[in-house]
């Protein structure tokens, strides 16, 4: 066998069910060796939306996802989404080809160094220099990837070693231990969260990597703390339990604020700084930690925690609960809170404005959606909307990338979700200018057979960078923001899907449930009300916290 094929063999020992991405010439020794595999290559229509496709495939499944493409702008393409899953902890693995190793030393057609192109937005990534180091490469970028924290890594393949023959199998996949806590740290936190007045949790995207949402549930029930997920932790904790505070992460204070300006605890579970700034939540650095992660807490002056508990989280969490003590102890003031946060959300539920406000737009998919559908954000002023008003049954069930945070993820994202989980219903939702970075990839879900719908937040421009440009320089003081949009209706219905708009607010959810019981790829055009921006900033200024 030749090195590409010896490379699709250790991909199928990885377990790889899907490789996402474009041929070209440089890789055509890969392509060949795909097709006699037991993988699915995707075909895409731009590597940016392969490279989101295993992304959310990554985030998903906690395996990594694949991409691959060719060399130069097939490289360059994959990059917003390999820095993507680097930045959010999702596990990837990038593949590019590259010319062969006898034109690297001169200049030469679309050649780049890839590995140094590569090397500030991944793990690790390694050029495949010779044919019989492929099975370590492989293993290791897989190990590293899937690794605590995940993330994205790269093997370049020149295409004369791709074609070189070679000996050689895949590698034993080794199992990742458990890491466990010390009992000092335990009892260290434990000593903490018992002298607690007012303790907070703020868990996040850890929590879920580590499956430990029904630990962190009980946690919080037997200790009676309440809890505040960042955007990226929705469902560890059921939206529906009496000591859920929904999300924190807006750059606004929000009534969530107040309960981090009241407490003198918090624990944080599973928390990364890229998810939500501690110099949001605690600017001056008083407030204690209690930091519960697989890793250490990263350098920040607002987030010097006093305790760190290193190691499995639902297992950290298990035995602290053996040693502290919060007997009749509780947060009243935060716990509070939840009737204004659910008052607020509940509000806009009969609200028949239009163009349709954000808060009723997103009440209404709540409605639609069942506990374990999926829905995925892109980036834009629907985000923040999202993030703070759709709530979750369970984790996975609502992915925002919070950490790059890169506009085109939704539709990519939604396919691979659909490719995970085909019973679910799974919706992509975007603004008109995210939809139009990677509404390429509807054909491609069209072509594989993976239905979803899209709901297209429509205001004819970039609405979050409106919104900021308000804030600094007053209402109406903004520029460079309004486009114009193609008939979307027309534009799903070309491409054979179905097209809906929305005309009154009576109209989403029937048209909802239709969409989603189609067949076929599914688009929704919806007018948005984002006059709800400015009046949630003033909103936001006029909020003072009573204790």
């Amino acid at each position: 066998m030749n090195t590409a094929e010896l490379l699709v063999k250790c991909l199928e020992n990885e377990g790889v069910e899907y490789v996402f991405g474009l041929p070209g010439e440089e890789n055509l020794h890969v392509l060949e060796a795909l097709k006699h595999s037991s993988i699915k290559f995707i075909t895409t229509r731009h590597e940016q939306g392969a490279a989101f496709m295993a992304d959310v495939y990554g985030r998903l499944t906690g395996k990594a996802g694949v991409c691959l493409s060719t060399l130069g702008p097939g490289a360059t393409n994959l990059m917003t989404g390999v820095a993507d899953a680097n930045l959010d902890g999702a596990p990837l693995v990038a593949i590019t080809g590259q010319v062969g190793t006898d034109r690297m030393h001169i200049e030469s057609h679309q050649y780049l160094d890839l590995v140094a192109m590569f090397a500030p937005v991944t793990k690790w990534n390694k050029q495949i220099v010779r044919p019989s180091i492929t099975p370590e490469v492989v293993r290791k970028a897989f190990k590293r990837s899937q690794t605590e924290k995940p993330g994205a890594v790269h093997i370049d393949l020149p295409e004369n070693i791709a074609a070189m023959p070679v000996e050689g199998k895949p590698l034993q996949r080794d199992k990742i231990e458990k890491t466990y806590a010390s009992f000092a740290s335990i009892r260290a936190a434990a000593a903490m969260i018992s002298q607690a007045v007012n303790p907070l949790i703020l868990v996040g995207n850890g929590a879920i990597r580590g499956q430990a949402s029904d630990a962190v549930t009980q946690f919080a029930t037997q200790m009676n703390i309440p809890v505040a997920n960042t955007f990226m932790g929705k469902g560890v904790i059921p939206y529906t339990h009496p000591l859920a505070l929904w999300s924190v992460g807006l750059q606004q204070r929000d009534f969530i604020t107040c309960g981090f300006d009241n407490t003198d605890l918090v624990i944080a579970i599973g928390y990364d700084l890229i998810e939500f700034s501690p110099k949001k939540w605690n600017p001056e650095g008083k407030i204690p930690i209690v930091h519960i992660s697989t890793a250490a807490a990263e350098i920040d002056s607002s987030y010097v925690s006093n305790v760190e508990v290193i190691g499995d989280i639902s297992d950290s969490l298990s035995e602290i609960l053996k040693v502290a003590d919060r007997q009749g102890k509780s947060n009243p003031y935060a716990i509070s809170l939840r009737g204004e946060i659910k008052a607020d959300y509940e509000q806009y539920a009969n609200d028949e404005g239009y163009p349709i406000k954000p808060q009723k737009l997103i009440y209404d998919l709540r409605q639609v959606m069942g506990p374990d559908d999926i829905v995925i954000s892109d980036v834009g002023a629907h985000k923040m909307w999202m993030a703070r008003h759709y709530h979750c049954h369970s984790p996975n069930t609502c992915i925002i990338s919070n950490g790059f945070a890169a506009m085109g993820i939704a539709i990519p994202g939604a396919l691979a979700a659909k490719l995970v989980y085909p019973n679910r219903k799974i919706v992509a939702v975007t603004g008109d200018g995210g939809f139009m970075m990677n509404c390429q990839e509807l054909e491609t879900a069209l072509r594989v057979g993976t239905p979803f719908v899209t709901l297209i937040f429509n205001d004819g421009g970039y609405g979050l960078i409106e919104w900021k440009q308000e804030n600094h320089f007053g209402k109406g003081n903004s520029s460079f923001v309004h486009f114009g949009n193609p008939d979307f209706v027309k534009f799903a219905e070309s491409m054979g899907l179905k097209g809906y708009r929305v005309e009154s607010s009576l109209d989403l959810i029937p048209i909802l449930k239709e969409a989603l019981a189609q067949d076929v790829p599914a688009v929704i055009d919806c007018p948005v009300d984002y006059r709800e921006n400015r009046r949630f900033t003033q909103k936001a200024g006029e909020l003072s916290c009573g204790v």
